[in-house]
């Protein structure tokens, strides 16, 4: 009973049909939500899992099975997220009452859908020989085929990785060998799946020729391509990691397949090069059997220009940058007389030949440098204009007087418009001062009388040598290969027989060029006080110098005649078992110069 303003009225009475409708519609709202929650939290987990996975297969599998290990995950992620969702859909539909009956239908559906698929895969579809191929047997063929095309090719890489790396062979026949060993077990494992398929291999004659005719009349290219793709494999004159030069296209071969081989450039762009060009075009590579090359710098210097100054800057800069090969050693070339100056060639070895274009930037830095520091103009194109007849320009207006007098047959006009420039000053010239190599070895008793061609052999051949305080340069009784001359610093002389130092030399001095001309060993240890930076000619450099100047042996013999205390000194000579004569001392010295240096 409810009382309002002191009435009595009666509650109306809920049917009981009415409220169990509600719970259960209740109930059903709840189920419903509940099932989608777990469907999208599934759905969440899958998502984060297959990233996972992608993640794992781009840090661990070769870019080559990237993309088919994408596509097989793509497929994947798409075949569970969408079985979810229907295994949601089809648990709603039997949680809620009013769509029963749609439950029921697509559950005699689903039960009806493995009869018709095993009646369709049993289906003939074509008959092979003897063989009767349904659509079942081909879905079959082409995952099993696609299962050993990915063995083989996991297999492959994993040799790669685990054994051929551990046997330290170079990338190029760890590709190579991979490669061949993944198409092998793929052929292999392609022919015993065909025999397990029933398929008798030499019922496929028919097919095989039909392909083959096909591949002569409109796969010639698709022929060529796996034929050199083969040869290249094999031949191993181009390999993976090679840097190579085909039509211009500079860059480092990345991966050889059957049909191509991708280069990846210096701009790091891929560029994909079908294999028979490699056989019709010129290709030059730079890796192989050594990966050892020379570089030209050409290098124009003016007119006046001492040439031997410009080899030893050349070759200075060149020592400078330690990616230049000390061996070989730098060359300078002089090319020819230019129209408006001297043509040099610098030649340099370098044993990292995608780095020849910085490595040619960065000489040339230090080529401007040096130039630069020594004076030496580098002239720039300009053409002169010598005038007949200027009182016809004149009176014509196509020339204007000159303020102080007027144009005669011997005024001159530059064509670039530039004022003329100074004369060049000695140093422009690039005219010796106290420091250069040429000055500093003419010091040297035996190479005073040098010509100009003489002393640039030693100073091509020679090299410069950095050593900090306290290193030792030379020690007491080694024996002599090369004599050193003081760029910059201090070392100490110190005879260890006697236990004092004997000298210091400095800035300019040179050491050690007696025991390189006699073979003697070495009379004292030296060492460095500061931080010194030699030049240092060594015996292939002298004997290279004696053989294409065999007159400078005569000079260096007499030379060594006027220190014959030294040489008595050291063990080497003894006048009294020579003749009296006084060409006795030159002309055994002189022996011992031709038998050390074989001249």
């Amino acid at each position: 009973m409810n009382l309002v303003s002191g009435a009595t009225i009666p509650l109306a009475v809920i049917p009981t049909e009415s409220t169990n409708w509600l719970v259960i519609t209740g109930l059903s709202v709840l189920s419903v939500a509940l099932i989608l929650t777990v469907a999208w939290g599934a759905d969440w987990l899958l998502d984060r899992l297959f990233e996972k996975l992608q993640s794992w297969g781009s840090k661990s599998l070769a870019s080559s099975y990237r993309s088919w290990f994408e596509l097989g995950r793509s497929f994947l992620k798409f075949g569970l997220r969408l079985g979810v969702w229907i295994l949601a859909g089809y648990v709603i539909l039997l949680r809620v009452p009013i769509l029963q009956p749609v439950a029921t239908w697509f559950t005699q559906g689903l039960r009806t859908i493995p009869t018709e698929l095993g009646i369709m895969s049993r289906a003939p579809l074509f008959t092979l020989g003897r063989n009767r191929i349904s659509l079942g047997t081909l879905i079959l063929f082409l995952v099993a085929a696609l299962l050993i095309f990915l063995s083989a090719g996991l297999l492959s890489q994993w040799l790669k990785r685990r054994i051929l790396v551990r046997i330290n062979a170079d990338r190029g026949t760890q590709e190579a060998i991979a490669a061949i060993i993944g198409y092998t077990l793929a052929l292999i494992g392609l022919l015993v799946l065909l025999q397990s398929l029933g398929l008798d291999l030499s019922s496929l004659a028919v097919f095989a020729g039909v392909i083959g005719l096909g591949i002569g009349f409109s796969l010639q290219q698709l022929a060529s391509h796996f034929v050199s793709g083969i040869t290249l494999l094999f031949e191993q004159q181009l390999r993976v990691g090679d840097f190579i030069d085909i039509e211009g296209v500079l860059g480092t071969i990345e991966r050889i397949s059957i049909r191509s081989t991708i280069v990846r450039t210096q701009d790091r762009r891929f560029v994909i090069v079908p294999n028979h060009l490699f056989f019709e075009q010129k290709v030059i590579n730079w890796s192989y059997q050594t990966p050892e090359s020379r570089i030209h710098l050409p290098v124009n210097v003016a007119y006046g220009s001492d040439t031997v100054l410009v080899t030893e800057t050349l070759l200075s800069a060149a020592r400078m940058d330690p990616r230049v090969l000390r061996y070989p050693t730098p060359q300078v070339w002089f090319k020819r007389f230019g129209e408006s100056a001297y043509e040099f060639e610098l030649l340099v070895w370098i044993n990292q030949p995608p780095e020849f274009e910085p490595i040619k930037s960065a000489l040339y830095f230090l080529i401007e440098q040096e130039l630069h520091q020594r004076g030496i103009e580098v002239p720039f194109p300009q053409r002169d204009l010598h005038l007949r007849n200027p009182e016809m320009l004149q009176s014509m207006g196509l020339v204007g007087q000159h303020r102080d007098a007027s144009l005669n047959s011997d005024a001159v006009l530059s064509t670039t418009g530039e004022t003329p420039t100074q004369k060049p000053t000695l140093a422009a010239k690039g005219m010796p001062n106290s420091k250069t190599l040429r000055v500093l070895l003419r010091q040297v008793s035996y190479f005073e009388k040098c010509t100009n061609a003489q002393l640039r052999v030693l100073i091509e051949q020679g090299y410069r040598k950095f050593l900090a305080t306290g290193q030792i340069v030379c020690r007491e009784q080694e024996p002599g290969e090369s004599f050193y001359i003081i760029l910059t610093g201090q070392v100490e002389v110190v005879s260890e027989k006697l236990g004092q130092a004997i000298a210091i030399l400095s800035d300019g001095n040179f050491f050690g060029e007696i025991s390189l001309l006699t073979g003697a060993p070495r009379s004292a240890t030296v060492r460095t006080i500061t931080d010194t930076i030699l030049f240092v000619v060594d015996r292939s450099a002298l004997q290279l110098l004696l053989k294409n100047h065999q007159g400078l042996a005569e000079e260096i013999a007499r030379a060594l005649c006027q220190r014959q205390q030294v040489l008595q000194e050291l063990g080497l000579f003894n006048p009294n078992a020579l003749d009296r004569s006084d060409d006795a001392p030159f002309i055994w010295i002189r022996r011992r110069l031709q038998t050390l240096f074989g001249i």
